[in-house]
């Protein structure tokens, strides 16, 4: 389906350097694709214990003098 929109020329060559789109098509898709999947990807991370070096919480030593 075809949309006719007002974009921000400078905020589109922006985005078009940061994802390396080439047509205005392709970088508002990829932008919108990017926004779209931005809960999924902060999900991912928060839910890696070991992401950020490791788990505290499988250390016996460590989980022995934390504060209750």
């Amino acid at each position: 389906m075809r949309t006719i929109i007002d974009v921000d020329d400078e905020l589109l060559e922006a985005a078009q350097a940061e994802l390396g789109t080439a047509t205005k098509k392709d970088t508002v898709n990829e932008a919108l694709r990017y926004v779209a999947e931005r809960k999924a990807r902060s999900r991912a991370v928060l839910d890696d214990p070991f992401l950020l070096g490791g788990s505290d919480l499988t250390d016996t030593e460590i989980m022995r003098g934390a504060r209750r």
